[in-house]
């Protein structure tokens, strides 16, 4: 039944939710700080990708626009992601032109529309929560981390990296004690400033109606020309460093076209199946990170995702731009600020490209210590105290991969960090499932033990090796009943054990009894699946208006006595 509800809710497009004033009042100013966050983090992606500077804006408004629009996510924000500058960069190099490399933007977004038709978008469903809780957290950690060193005016590192090496050769750690004896006093008054704006005013409900990350921009631009000339003055590289465009015609002129020529060339390729490859796992783990923390608990269809990227991949690469993907800072940012619909999303890319139309010089004198402190917010939010203590209440195998999680980002990156803090939530996983094949009872009969062995609705060939070794250590002389009547599949491996065990037992003295368990199993198939579903749904609601009914004759009964 869901399922048929998603495909419906998928094919229709209800464009007027969008639209109404109960979500425009939400998504607006969700959409100015989303621009506000991803300003600086397209600016410093682009600028440590070895690309223009407008190809970092530019990805942000393709990101924000084309994929807002074609994406089924109502929450999750596109753009230019730091997990693949390292890629990009190499690649930029490698291929000789940027124009070549551009070439292999467009394939790789041509493979994730592929991707998405081939329905490999499935994969999400396979992340275990306890790491996509780990690396919300992970994140939230390095954002604080790497965002405090903006604050103090130290800006060494690009804005918007993640990982744990950084391009001076320093690190995450060793950045942020480096910032403690780099300070300015003049971005410190600005982040103080601005931290108390975040935290306080959204508390005052008049004035509420103003985003408090707007407020925060206008006041760190007075502080700015405020201590302009003084000890306390900015440099250049502590504001923001937005292109300056003079008219449309040079407007125009910043696009480049990927180089066809290059179509043979198998390094083109190579690096379009990586990025590809990348940029859909981020996406991926990105979209099930939004729609975790989504507060209405919307669930993105995968498959209309990577096609989505994967457009806007083909236009980015087209006119110019860097690959992008779905990116969890900004998304976070865009749900901690309220945000309603895809509007928001839609809307940043829009105010993207207007700042960079109409008021660069403006943009130009914000800090980027006031903006460092929007993101500091954002970071705690992700890495909140409750968060460890409700994943300790959950148990050890909630709590260890959550943990594994969160230090592997930290100390790596995204990807490497998700793939260990993955074996760890497997491993659990198995260990889990290993441990429960079968409910274990034994009653006494005189002198004769009576063991039930009540099998698991799933036995498959992991759980082998548990149910060999307890056969085995059965005791002598003992009858076992072996109880099939709960299970829908038991694994062939499995079934040869326990008839194996039966033809046998009769020389330890054990007397064996089979109930409900056949001969052979098939794998349900999906349209069976679907159909119990909607059966036993059919089922369930037909059992409520009996009940509804009983009640009402029992009510009408009682009244007429």
């Amino acid at each position: 039944m869901q399922i048929k509800q998603d495909g419906m809710a998928m094919g229709s497009l209800n464009l007027k939710k969008y639209f109404l004033s109960k979500n425009l009042k939400k998504d607006i100013p969700s959409s100015i700080v989303v621009f506000l966050v991803a300003l600086p983090l397209c600016l410093g992606i682009a600028l440590a990708s070895g690309a223009p500077l407008f190809a970092g804006i530019l990805t942000g408004i393709i990101g924000g626009i084309v994929v807002g629009m074609l994406s089924g996510s109502q929450l999750s924000v596109a753009g230019p992601a730091a997990g693949l500058t390292v890629i990009v960069l190499n690649a930029i190099t490698g291929l000789g032109s940027y124009e070549v490399f551009l070439l292999s933007v467009v394939l790789a977004g041509l493979i994730q529309i592929a991707l998405g038709i081939i329905k490999a978008g499935t994969i999400a469903n396979y992340f275990p929560s306890a790491v996509i809780e780990g690396m919300l957290a992970a994140i939230g950690i390095i954002l604080i981390m790497k965002q405090l060193p903006h604050a103090v005016g130290y800006d060494a590192d690009f804005e918007g990296d993640e990982g744990f090496r950084q391009a001076d050769e320093s690190n995450t750690f060793s950045g942020f004690f480096a910032a403690l004896s780099r300070i300015n006093y003049g971005a410190v008054i600005i982040s103080v400033v601005s931290l108390l704006l975040m935290i306080y005013w959204p508390k005052v409900k008049k004035l509420a109606i103003i985003p408090a990350p707007l407020l925060v921009v206008v006041a760190g631009i007075g502080l700015s020309f405020l201590f302009d000339g003084g000890s306390f003055g900015l440099k250049d590289k502590q504001l923001v460093n937005l292109p300056v465009v003079g008219s449309i015609g040079e407007f125009f002129g910043l696009f480049k076209s990927p180089d066809f020529s290059s179509i043979g060339n198998k390094q083109v390729w190579i690096t379009a199946v990586t990025i590809a490859i990348v940029a859909s796992l981020e996406t991926l783990l990105c979209i099930e990170a939004a729609d975790k923390i989504d507060p209405i608990k919307r669930i993105t269809p995968t498959n209309r995702e990577l096609v989505a990227q994967g457009a806007g991949n083909l236009v980015s690469g087209l006119l110019g731009g860097l690959p992008l993907t779905a990116v969890i800072v900004r998304s976070s940012a865009n749900i901690n600020a309220g945000a309603r619909t895809k509007m928001s999303a839609i809307l940043h890319g829009a105010f993207l490209l207007l700042s960079l139309l109409l008021i660069p010089a403006l943009i130009n004198h914000i800090p980027l210590s006031c903006l460092a402190s929007i993101l500091l917010i954002t970071g705690y939010k992700l890495a909140r105290i409750s968060l460890f203590k409700h994943m300790w209440h959950k148990g050890l195998d909630q709590f260890i991969p959550f943990v594994v999680t969160i230090i592997a980002v930290v100390l790596t990156d995204l990807l490497i960090g998700v793939g260990i803090g993955m074996l760890v939530g497997i491993f659990y996983i198995l260990r889990t499932n290993l441990r429960n094949p079968y409910f274990y009872h034994i009653d006494e009969s005189g002198d004769k033990k009576v063991i039930r062995i009540r099998l698991a609705e799933e036995v498959s060939f992991l759980n082998k090796a548990a149910i060999q070794v307890t056969l085995t250590n059965l005791p002598k002389g003992s009858e076992v009943i072996i109880d099939g009547a709960h299970s829908r599949f038991i694994d062939p491996d499995v079934l040869e054990i326990i008839n194996n065990f039966k033809n046998n037992a009769y020389t330890k003295g054990i007397t064996v009894r089979l109930e409900h368990i056949r001969e052979t199993y098939d794998v349900p198939r999906l349209k069976e699946v679907i159909y119990n579903i909607n059966h036993q749904d059919h089922e369930n609601r037909k059992s409520e208006e009996r009940h509804k009914t009983s009640n009402h004759n029992r009510k009408s009964e009682t009244y007429v006595s």
